[in-house]
């Protein structure tokens, strides 16, 4: 299993025109925080989590329960990253064989006519940059675990690829939108790219600092003087009922890209405690997961208070509206609700790489 010290000297290596990618570790509290979060309760509903994506995987090992999303290269990395969450390494533990299969999907959906481009036509509802934001992670995520040498290779060059071309697609505004070559950027999506090139110069791939640090200014561009963050820099995209998600993801941009204190910071993690579950907006709005996927990270990162004081909140609430056969219910579908749940449980464990300390 990969240890935090091989993780963070994996790191230490990875760097662009002679400069790291901008860090400061020291800022980090430790995994001490994780000190009896995950509950009985919790436990159990991990396990049934996990068995429950086990056991409804699509034939072709991709995940994705309605036809829109059948195959999605999003959906299946993030199953793959619950059940690594879990310390199910490739190839190794009680599910490790279903990490490899979703590692192996992913990567047989590299496009052919563009290289490092991991999109599946046919499982894409919108926004293919999604995906390949979330498979570039999972790839980046499984590739210091994969024991088998023919694979590991094989992940290593495909993941080569995909950095290249998030680093290529980054537009004027400095961020990233639906497809390879959009022109305008959103919040939403950028830190999808960003904390992909984040675990993989974490993985000894080299990111350079420019691209870095115009995200950076266009991550800070969007947020308002409340602390939250809206869907695009240009003014689009404000309303209080969904900065809690795009609030999230702004947080979690800057700490990907090695920003961990500053007034950006502060003023976006005070907006989102006041967020803090019991949710406030319905469990089926199609950002339910996807801010609390990026509302744990942020307040794992932070820690402290702000982390002792959200877990158990969300832990709790997700417990509760656990299915009896282990899924969690989603307005994306069962798949991705369940996938999210299970990785926002599992933070405790500290077994992700892009989240360990």
């Amino acid at each position: 299993m990969l240890t935090r010290r091989s993780f963070l000297a994996q790191g230490a290596l990875a760097v662009a025109g002679g400069v790291a990618l901008a860090d400061d570790r020291g800022a980090l509290p430790d995994g001490s925080a994780s000190k009896g979060m995950i509950t009985r309760e919790a436990d159990e509903a991990i396990r049934k989590g996990l068995a429950y994506l086990s056991t409804h995987r699509n034939r072709d090992n991709g995940y994705g329960s309605t036809v829109n999303y059948q195959g999605n290269v999003a959906i299946t990395s993030l199953a793959g990253l619950a059940f690594m969450a879990g310390g199910h390494e490739p190839g190794r533990g009680p599910y490790g064989k279903i990490v490899t299969d979703c590692l192996e999907f992913v990567l047989n959906q590299e496009d052919a006519q563009r290289p490092g481009y991991l999109h599946n036509p046919t499982g894409t509802g919108h926004g293919p940059m999604y995906g390949h934001g979330f498979g570039t992670l999972f790839l980046a995520e499984a590739h210091g675990m994969v024991a088998n040498k023919k694979l590991r290779a094989r992940v290593k060059d495909t993941l080569k690829r995909a950095v290249k071309l998030i680093v290529d697609g980054q537009n004027r505004e400095g961020g990233w939108r639906y497809f390879p070559t959009s022109k305008d950027a959103d919040i939403s999506v950028t830190i999808c790219q960003i904390m992909a090139l984040r675990s993989a110069r974490n993985a000894g791939i080299a990111v350079p600092k420019t691209v870095v640090d115009r995200c950076v200014e266009y991550v800070k561009r969007c947020q308002d003087n409340d602390g939250s963050f809206r869907y695009q820099a240009q003014g689009i995209g404000r309303g209080h009922g969904q900065t809690f998600a795009r609030t999230a993801a702004g947080v979690c941009a800057l700490y990907s890209a090695g920003i961990y204190s500053g007034r950006e910071i502060d003023r976006g993690l005070r907006h989102l405690m006041q967020f803090k579950p019991p949710s406030h907006f319905p469990r089926f709005d199609m950002h339910y997961f996807y801010g609390h996927y990026y509302a744990v990270q942020a307040m794992w990162t932070a820690g402290g208070d702000k982390w002792a004081e959200w877990y158990p909140a969300i832990r709790d609430e997700l417990i509760s509206n656990q299915k009896p056969d282990g899924r969690w219910d989603d307005a994306i579908c069962f798949h991705y609700g369940t996938a999210m749940a299970c990785i926002v449980l599992q933070v405790p464990n500290n077994y992700l790489p892009i989240l360990q300390k």
